[in-house]
């Protein structure tokens, strides 16, 4: 698992050519991760967590106090497969798992 860092996320090509090299199964929070070449990506929507940081700074140009504001976290998930990585890294994906990814790229 790679770590939610913008570090990580500008340099998702090069993680997901290292990990292949290195033959390290990885998974990270985002599609860009999947599409690059990694093997898969499971996290929460950007487009939600951009609303949500919309309605928090609302709620406080309102008044609200920060302190106050309850602790939410994501709700919907994306799981997108990468199949040529998985074939190249010899893992067979179950098909429960192919069946419950939002996205399967081959």
């Amino acid at each position: 698992m790679i770590g939610a860092d913008s570090f990580f996320t500008s340099r998702q090509e090069q993680l997901a050519a290292l990990a292949l090299r290195h033959a390290v199964p990885t998974v990270y929070e985002n599609r860009g991760f999947a599409a690059a070449g990694g093997l898969a990506s499971y996290g929460g929507r950007i487009t939600d967590a951009y609303r949500l940081t919309g309605v928090y700074t609302a709620r406080i140009l309102k008044g609200e106090k920060p302190g106050e504001l309850p602790v939410q976290q994501a709700t919907n998930v994306e799981l997108y497969l990468n199949l040529k990585t998985a074939k190249a890294l010899g893992i067979t994906v179950p098909l429960p798992l192919l069946g419950r990814a939002d996205e399967v790229i081959e």
